[in-house]
């Protein structure tokens, strides 16, 4: 690694504008963005996926490895990634920082506490949830009714046990109440960090959360208990962008870490809109398959920031193909050409949905040992059949050596006009947004939804939020709401179970079929195989 004051020359940042952790992590100061604001914008390229097999499809890999091709071919190029959370690191997932020869560093730190952004939303959002209790406690003069509070707990990890709660057991330890925990990805403020364009809109967002309802059924908010003030101190520092940088020496902004499946997976806007005045290109992802991860980053934070994608990169795997074409995980290595075109019928889709945005699009085949040649050429194949470009990205070995090709396809993708459009108006009630999500993209049939979603629904009609555009919560595996629906289904029902108002963020949460918003760990979590070797350094978060 080399010390990040002179990764940060390659963008002409000056050290003054670096708040310094160590010799290998900054935060970029405000002030910076006082001074870069009127430079024209460079060219914002979106990387997001295929639906993924368990393993995942390399997504955070290819974002570094096209960054380090585009500065290998002679372009100022930055990554803009999300920050990884505890809670899949030591879980299911392991590290989300790229690995082999295209991954952010100082890896380990980055993946474990960083620059403590996460722990601070974390306290931000449990200082919010303590102040509720302590308000009904002394008088509650605000008459908060305790059975519709809708602020729950946080934390960055995944516990299960912790979805559904009882608290204040005992006399003296406040009302006894239901609660529950979330993880802190999921979390409203996680949102609006992202979201917030300043420490001006971070407040006034935080005062907007709806943290529950009072006996007249009327919103409460923050603002209401005065909660907000102490809430932004806690905030201040995670509200600054990260600079750290690639395995070749590629700034990279990391910030924020909202999950995709439960909420709209995006880095935030400040870090997007710093980068985009720093470099030619901005590289950045979006969570999970393009039916989650590229819906949302269009239709809310692009319409939030006002930002115009010039490209979208595919991901496609062989194993994710085979996966999607019925092949059970501990078969993914074999050669199945059978199972690898029924599973294109998955990637067809992702294409189609990403054209429909007006975004021209380039598939990136990531490369695995395990494919063979006569795989990877089937792929190609059938991509240019689509009428495609595609890739073989070999960034994971080779570095920018192996994402050449893929960095060519997507500059010259990147130089047509755009005619980026949404999927739909900001105007357009609120159920026919999510119902065109689920027939435009999803290609459902339709939406069931439950009493409670409907009631929620009136609710922010009523509240005048019917502009509000959708986040919706979904499995990544399948384009329906049951993980088992591989590939291309259609004709289904999405089942609505909830909708949550998160009008500090500006969306409305929608969470579809059994999923939840906090995880569990699997039979044999990461955290088992994490270690400190002899030389205290950190092992196994792979």
């Amino acid at each position: 690694m080399k010390p990040i004051a002179d990764i940060a020359k390659l963008v002409d940042i000056h050290e003054e504008d670096l708040e310094l952790y160590g010799k290998y992590k900054a935060k970029l100061s405000p002030e910076l963005w006082e001074k870069v604001k009127d430079r024209p914008d460079g060219k914002l390229v979106l990387v997001t996926a295929m639906n993924p097999n368990p393993a995942g499809a390399g997504k955070t890999l290819t974002t570094i490895g096209l960054s380090q091709s585009l500065n290998k071919l002679g372009k100022r190029a930055i990554a803009a990634l999300r920050e990884p959370s505890l809670g899949p690191c030591l879980g299911m997932k392991g590290g989300a920082t790229g690995s082999g020869r295209a991954q952010i560093l100082p890896a380990d730190e980055i993946n474990l506490h960083f620059t403590g952004d996460i722990h601070a939303i974390t306290s931000a959002h449990n200082l919010l949830a303590a102040m509720i209790d302590n308000h009904i406690h002394h008088g509650n003069e605000r008459r908060l009714n305790p059975k519709k509070i809708v602020w729950k707990r946080a934390m960055d990890m995944n516990d299960r046990a912790l979805r559904n709660i009882v608290i204040g057991l005992g006399d003296g330890n406040g009302q006894t109440r239901e609660d529950g925990f979330l993880i802190t990805t999921a979390s409203e403020i996680m949102a609006i960090l992202c979201l917030s364009e300043s420490l001006a809109d971070l407040r006034d967002r935080l005062g907007k959360i709806i943290i529950g309802y009072d006996l007249d059924d009327k919103p409460v908010t923050p603002a209401d208990i005065r909660a907000v003030d102490a809430m932004c101190v806690l905030l201040k520092d995670a509200l600054k962008p990260n600079l750290v940088q690639t395995a070749e020496g590629t700034p990279v902004i990391v910030h924020g870490g909202p999950f995709a499946n439960i909420a709209h997976g995006c880095s935030s806007v400040i870090g997007t809109r710093l980068g985009l005045k720093l470099a030619d290109y901005v590289v950045t992802e979006a969570g999970f398959g393009a039916d989650l991860g590229a819906e949302k980053f269009f239709n809310i934070k692009c319409r939030k920031a006002g930002l115009t994608p010039s490209a979208a990169v595919l991901v496609v795997t062989v194993r994710a193909l085979k996966y999607n074409g019925g092949i059970p995980v501990a078969q993914l290595h074999e050669e199945n050409l059978d199972a690898l075109r029924a599973g294109f019928a998955n990637v067809q889709r992702h294409v189609e949905n990403l054209r429909s945005f007006g975004v021209p699009v380039v598939i990136a085949l990531n490369s695995f040992h395990t494919d063979t040649e006569q795989e990877q050429s089937e792929v190609i194949a059938l991509c240019q059949k689509l009428g495609a470009d595609v890739a073989l990205s070999r960034v994971w070995a080779e570095g920018s050596e192996g994402g050449i090709d893929l960095a060519e396809k997507v500059i010259q993708a990147a130089q047509s006009a755009s005619s980026f459009t949404y999927l739909y108006e900001d105007q357009l009630p609120i159920r026919e947004k999510i119902e065109r999500i689920v027939t435009k993209l999803y290609r459902g049939a339709g939406v069931r939804f439950s009493k409670a979603a409907l009631q929620t629904m009136r609710k922010a009609e009523e509240m005048g939020l019917s502009h509000f555009p959708v986040c919706m919560a979904k499995t990544p595996y399948s384009f329906s709401d049951q993980p088992d629906q591989l590939g291309a289904p259609s004709d289904f029902t999405i089942q609505v179970s909830e909708i949550r108002i998160s009008q500090g963020a500006g969306f409305l949460v929608v969470l579809t079929g059994s999923l939840v918003t906090m995880p569990g760990l699997p039979k044999k979590p990461a955290a088992e195989s994490v270690f400190l070797n002899e030389d205290g350094e950190v092992e196994g978060l792979a």
